[in-house]
């Protein structure tokens, strides 16, 4: 797999980035792990809090630099940046996201009554994945929107504005080592896998990180309930707290899937 060059290591020396056609805010480097301090920086965030316009004024960052917007919450006791692992992450293109999803959907052995309730309509074989959907808006516009929208509700604790050296936004969880899903999946590239499919489906973008939270984009939500229950079990595989913890049941979920362009994940 051949790498692209990471460019984070010239804001060292040109905090504002202008031999990168960027303007940045006063900012900082990471390259602290549960390991150690990386070999190179693994992103870049700004100092201050976030406005709700900043993802949208970090896009050009991708073009100019291979750099990806995204926001951090830096909750002081569990922010974003604690415990990053990248040196047990894979690559996300070495794996097929049905696969993935196949394999945590996980009632190969055990499947009683209760597990039937929770994921009917479907059963104990995996369903398979949902189709792909015509996008209804720019997927970069409607991140910037959601963006906006996080920060505006006040979702996102102490949300500050990042940029990560990926191929795509949906591998950037793993280029940095996030590992919210801890208990779920330690290699995340395995997920993001998944987040490369539904951004080819249905224009996923990554908008935010948080300790264990992860907030998407969809430029192309699920228009009836049909999809949005096929949606669901693709979500309960990747994240099965949203329905164990939450809703407690697919149906359930897949009305709350109904043209939302914002979808959380939380893993326990």
């Amino acid at each position: 797999m051949a790498t692209l060059p990471n460019q984070l290591p010239k804001l060292a020396q040109d905090p504002a980035g202008r031999s990168l056609g960027l303007d940045l805010p006063p900012g900082g480097l990471v390259d602290k792990t549960s390991d150690g301090p990386w070999h190179e920086p693994l992103l870049w965030h700004a100092d201050g809090p976030a406005a709700p316009d900043a993802w949208q004024r970090l896009l050009p960052a991708r073009m100019s630099a291979g750099l990806h917007p995204v926001l951090l919450s830096m909750a002081p006791a569990m922010p974003a940046t604690r415990e990053l692992s990248p040196g047990i992450m894979s690559y996300p293109g070495d794996h097929d996201a049905e696969d993935v999803l196949a394999g945590f959907w996980g009632f190969e052995e055990e499947f009683d009554a209760d597990d039937a309730e929770m994921v009917a309509p479907f059963g104990r074989e995996w369903p398979g994945l949902a189709p792909a959907r015509e996008f209804e808006a720019d997927p970069d516009v409607r991140a910037a929107e959601v963006a906006a929208s996080v920060i505006g509700a006040g979702r996102l604790e102490d949300p500050r504005a990042a940029l990560v050296p990926a191929r795509r936004s949906a591998d950037v969880p793993a280029a940095i080592g996030w590992a919210g899903p801890l208990n779920h999946e330690n290699d995340v590239a395995r997920l993001c896998a998944v987040l490369r499919s539904w951004e080819d489906r249905f224009g996923v973008r990554v908008v935010a990180l948080a300790f264990d939270v992860l907030v998407l984009s969809v430029a192309a939500p699920p228009a009836d309930l049909a999809e949005a229950q096929a949606m669901a079990a693709e979500h309960f595989a990747f994240c099965p707290d949203n329905i164990t913890q939450g809703s407690g049941s697919l149906r359930t979920y897949a009305k709350s899937l109904l043209g939302e362009v914002c979808w959380t994940f939380w893993w326990d």
